[in-house]
């Protein structure tokens, strides 16, 4: 093991000894100091090497937030074993494709989740253990608490800072989400950079009610545990618990996608707190959120630019700084803007967003050609557009066409993985599937579907079809039906000429 060796374990022993007692996990039983937290991962670490797991396996988390999911990510950090959080939003059928992909050793399941893989532990002998967190009994599933082993001492393997510690799947590009595997060293860099950019310490307390299987979530959550702050697990968002939980642990910081703020302050309204306490509120919201925010409460909104495959933001600023914009590069990370060719675009130009830096993925799991196509010329293409003024601001304009994206409350939905669902339906000919503005949402999918005059499709149909199929948040709001879509000379979608006739005047 090289001396300048640091992952992600390595921070939790070294805020265990300076941090000692202070809280490092709140949830609704108690909490958690940073000793007993490490405590806790490394009885978990002894029990899953004697299952075997071994270094470079995979662990499936599909669970809500729980103190035992931190403490997975601490075990793996340990061991090596690499964290594969899975949305508990998808369908049984989403799932069973990333399953197949992910190829996890160990499957951990909640009450909540248990349902969406209910035969498998019969029917996957590919996946050796079988785990739940749930108080009821699930079948083939051994309680987790079994794996928390005590009174020995495990044998752990070397981990390098740049072997993988997790893999987050990101949007349906290709049907199946790709599985963006970040380092320890991704996640340290990305902490230290949210770290340097807000003045996170250890008087702070983050607010863990986006799922944790979200890299905007599990990013605040370390960064905060990184800081030497405490983490406040919510299992899930409900707006009038939130409120009483920020008054009650003297919350600081909240990550917030539509609609979680406006529902959080109109809870704060409706029971005259004012959230004291919050400092920090990052993410993206729409203006009125903000405005909203700012007016309400004492707390600042921070947004930026990144993504999963970022470990996070590469931009962030608070939004008084300079309204309208994502911020400047963030310490760690340099950006480049390019035409087509991968030329750089001079200010004021939209380009398309290329970022370097100790925070950029090491890649797609298991598809070395779309990782080799995506980090070429040594920057990672992250298929969005934007453009950066003359003092260095970056100024979101749209994803590239090609990887058109769509983001309900923020969600990533790709609308070619919804227009194939919307193919499947008898007599539908061809569809377009795009993004329009929402007020609860942020953005909203609407789809115009081409049929035969003579069709008796209805627009709850298609929704309630394309919910069976796929996480019911992809099912189109809007609908709407032609018996001819323009077409280009190609015979394809024209999807420029559809959004201009049937996106106007569209959600808000």
């Amino acid at each position: 093991m090289s001396v300048h060796a640091f992952t992600l374990y390595d921070m939790l022993v070294r805020n265990a000894r300076i941090y000692g007692e202070r809280p490092a996990v709140i949830h609704s039983r108690g909490h958690l100091s940073f000793r007993d937290f490490l405590a806790r991962i490394d009885a978990l670490a002894l029990g899953l090497a004697a299952l075997p797991l071994s270094k470079g396996e995979r662990v499936g988390i599909l669970a809500q937030n729980h103190p035992a999911y931190l403490e997975l990510y601490g075990a793996c950090a340990r061991l090596g074993v690499i964290a594969y959080p899975l949305n508990w939003r998808l369908t049984t059928e989403e799932l069973s494709r990333i399953v197949e992909r992910a190829a996890p050793r160990l499957l951990l399941v909640d009450d909540s989740t248990s349902g969406l893989v209910a035969d498998w532990p019969q029917t996957r002998p590919e996946i050796a253990y079988w785990y739940t967190l749930g108080n009821a009994t699930t079948p083939g599933c051994t309680p987790f608490e079994t794996l928390y082993h005590t009174g020995g001492t495990a044998v752990a393997p070397a981990v390098a800072p740049d072997d993988p510690f997790a893999i987050i799947a990101t949007a349906a590009v290709d049907v199946i989400p790709r599985g963006a595997v970040l380092t320890h060293s991704n996640i340290l860099m990305a902490n230290l950079q949210t770290m340097a950019l807000m003045g996170l310490n250890e008087t702070d307390v983050n607010l863990v009610a986006l799922p944790l299987f979200h890299v905007a979530a599990l990013g605040a959550a370390l960064a905060t545990m990184h800081a030497g702050g405490a983490n406040v697990l919510m299992a899930r968002f409900e707006a009038h618990p939130a409120v009483a939980w920020i008054d009650t642990y003297d919350v600081t910081y909240l990550t917030s996608f539509p609609p979680v703020l406006t529902q959080l302050l109109d809870a704060a309204e409706q029971v005259g707190s004012w959230l004291p306490s919050l400092k920090y509120v990052a993410g993206l919201e729409g203006p009125e959120a903000m405005a909203r925010l700012h007016a309400q409460t004492a707390a600042e909104f921070w947004t930026g630019f990144g993504q999963t495959e970022t470990s996070g933001f590469v931009t962030l600023q608070r939004v008084v700084d300079h309204p309208g914009s994502a911020g400047k590069v963030a310490p760690l990370c340099q950006i480049r803007l390019v035409d087509e060719a991968d030329r750089e675009v001079p200010s004021g130009t939209p380009g398309e967003i290329l970022v370097r830096g100790p925070v950029v993925f090491q890649g797609y799991d298991g598809q070395p050609e779309v990782t080799a196509h995506t980090l070429r010329g040594g920057w990672h293409h992250t298929g969005d557009v934007g453009r950066l003024d003359d003092e260095g601001y970056l100024y979101y304009v749209q994803r590239k066409p090609e990887k058109a994206l769509i983001k309900p409350g923020g969600e990533n939905v790709y609308p070619a993985e919804v227009e194939t669902v919307i193919l499947e339906l008898q007599g539908v000919t061809g569809v377009c599937v795009f993004g329009v503005p929402d007020t609860q949402w942020g953005e909203a999918i609407k789809a115009v579907l081409e049929v035969p005059t003579t069709h008796t499709l209805t627009v709850e149909q298609v929704r309630e079809y394309v919910g069976s199929r796929i996480a019911r948040y992809k099912r189109p709001q809007w609908v709407e039906f032609t018996d001819a879509l323009p077409r280009n000379t190609a015979g394809l979608v024209d999807r420029e000429a559809v959004q201009a006739r049937w996106g106007v005047g569209v959600g808000g």
